[in-house]
């Protein structure tokens, strides 16, 4: 019997989508931009004391290799032959800082993800050296000085850590975000791994000029970190190097973007003031600025948005980012029990359609935007005898729907020019009650892709047009047409407003709980710091759960 005849299907890109909660890789056709395949793999977060956040750079690899070769299966398959894939890009979480050492290739710390605290007081620290006339650090990055930004965990490491200490003596150590750490891995690692990095993740170090796009001795010097360490940084399109092992052996690598610039460009956000949410692990919503930075005066962030190629321009985004939106319902399943899956939440809410009264605030790492308060706490209020864990599941989605109003309206603010709808997308975006909460909270039309998968398909993007592939055009009139779910709000305007308010005075009872930081050295007497009502809300939750747990 004859083998089956591969599928023709003209070029095809992979895309590495490396994100806090998995990894996946994911396989699109470079003419219509249909997805043919992928693979997912979820990552284990480790919380080895009170406000830290660790993963494993190793497990994050292995979980890169694994996707790409049972995606590779699968199109085999499907009868589609993998030497179509002409390229392939790579999205991350951004951040996460990453320290190994380049002659074994060995991480010589876990990766400490974005979400993690322990530098607040390194933060309080520096923030003393900061003249208040003169704020470099945020005129040069766009970015307030946070536990949220790469530079202040490298130096937490430089401190702390004393396997990277001695090899940054001895010329051994080797500093990157996710995406430095899998392209050296990728291309070669120890045997040639190309260390680099691209503006957007650039971007997000505190360390990169975003007006010289270039790292900045003076940042450097006010965060004592060695120049040497960090990566060369490229542009967002062009070839970095080939995949030197597995399935994929001598395919380019040549597209790279922080996650929510390729979620912009996936989005097709290329015109100055378009706009995208994603809701992931956090919620960030980009708005595209054009060649200029635009500075916030409402508590958002100016980044780098993407340069798709050496020679093309740069692109700026403003920035709003929550920390907190689908790691609130992976707490309510890991830490509360209350679900067994992420996807239950959507049933549970549905049970009651209203928290009740009941509101949740998911501070768990502080508030990001527009507060930037390292003081919150997560708090749910609001609570009766009545309250079960369907109102509580309910008011955990609407809280994701209240941050991003939030941010939603500081971008207003900024930009002059109110957002007629928003461009939606992420995994949490397949919540149909979410996506309808979250336009009756906005009062205005949520618009989500038929194909949710932007942040993965905007990297493809970036590795399909690169120069030297050339398989994808970025062309507005070669972009194919994308099929839109469209979402209006329900309920009147009155009720939105009050809700939000109520809101708001929640967000505020939230401030403050943690009066004396000292994550840094794990101390357990940061609990005594707590007021009364933090234990009488933790109780309360305690409580719930016992009693509602089983229905």
């Amino acid at each position: 019997m004859a083998a089956a005849k591969k599928a023709v299907l003209g070029p095809l890109v992979g895309a590495v989508d490396q994100g806090t909660s998995s990894t996946r890789f994911l396989v699109f056709n470079s003419k219509t931009a249909e997805l043919l395949s992928h693979h997912q793999v979820e990552i284990k977060q480790e919380f080895p004391r009170e406000g830290w956040v660790e993963q494993d750079p190793k497990e994050i690899l292995q979980s890169v290799y694994e996707c790409i070769e049972k995606t590779c299966e699968k199109l085999g398959q499907l009868n589609i032959d993998i030497s179509n894939i002409k390229a392939i890009g790579v999205s991350n979480q951004r951040e996460t800082t990453v320290v190994w050492d380049k002659l074994t290739g060995e991480p010589l710390y876990n990766a400490v993800v974005w979400l993690d605290l322990r530098t607040q007081s390194t933060v309080e620290n520096l923030s003393k050296r900061i003249p208040g006339n003169n704020n470099f650090v945020k005129s040069k990055t766009g970015l307030p000085l946070s536990t949220y930004f790469s530079a202040v965990k490298l130096r937490w490491l430089l401190d702390n850590v004393k396997k990277v200490q001695k090899a940054v003596e001895e010329n051994r150590a080797l500093f990157g975000t996710i995406d430095s750490w899998l392209i050296w891995s990728l291309t070669g690692g120890v045997n040639g791994g190309v260390h680099c990095t691209d503006v957007t993740n650039a971007s997000r170090t505190m360390l990169f000029n975003i007006h010289s796009l270039e790292w900045d001795k003076e940042l450097c010097e006010f965060f004592g970190i060695p120049m040497e360490i960090l990566p060369n940084v490229r542009s967002s399109s062009e070839i970095y190097g080939l995949m030197k092992a597995g399935a994929l052996e001598g395919v380019p690598i040549s597209g790279c973007l922080g996650d929510q610039s390729a979620a912009l460009v996936g989005q097709m956000c290329f015109q100055d003031g378009q706009a995208k949410n994603t809701y992931g692990t956090g919620c960030f919503l980009l708005c595209n600025t054009g060649h200029k930075c635009v500075f916030s005066e409402h508590g958002l962030l100016t980044t780098v948005a993407y340069k798709l190629g050496r020679d093309k321009p740069v692109y700026y985004a403003l920035e709003g980012s929550v920390a907190i939106a689908g790691a609130v319902i992976r707490w309510l399943r890991d830490n509360l029990g209350i679900i067994k899956s992420s996807e239950e939440i959507e049933k549970l809410a549905k049970e009651v359609g209203t928290s009740y009264g009941c509101y949740f605030v998911p501070a768990f790492s502080g508030l990001y935007a527009p507060y930037w308060e390292p003081s919150a706490r997560g708090i749910i209020c609001g609570l009766t005898q009545f309250t079960n864990k369907c109102h509580i599941a309910f008011a955990a989605l609407e809280a994701v729907c209240f941050q991003t109003r939030e941010i939603l309206d500081a971008m207003n603010r900024d930009c002059g020019i109110p957002l007629s709808h928003l461009q939606v997308d992420g995994g949490m975006t397949s919540n149909k009650i979410l996506m309808q909460l979250q336009a009756d909270i906005l009062y205005i039309p949520v618009v989500k892709p038929s194909m949710p998968e932007t942040t993965a398909l905007g990297a493809a993007m970036a590795a399909g047009a690169a120069e030297g592939v050339g398989v994808w055009s970025l062309e507005p009139e070669d972009l194919s047409a994308v099929t839109m779910e469209r979402f209006e709000p329900q309920i009147n305007e009155e009720e939105s407003e009050i809700r939000y308010s109520t809101w708001k005075k929640a967000v505020m009872k939230s401030i403050g709980w943690v009066t004396t930081q000292s994550p840094e050295s794990g101390d357990p007497s940061i609990f005594c710091s707590l007021p009364l009502g933090f234990f009488i809300v933790s109780s309360m939750v305690m409580l719930i759960g016992a009693r509602y747990i089983s229905g």
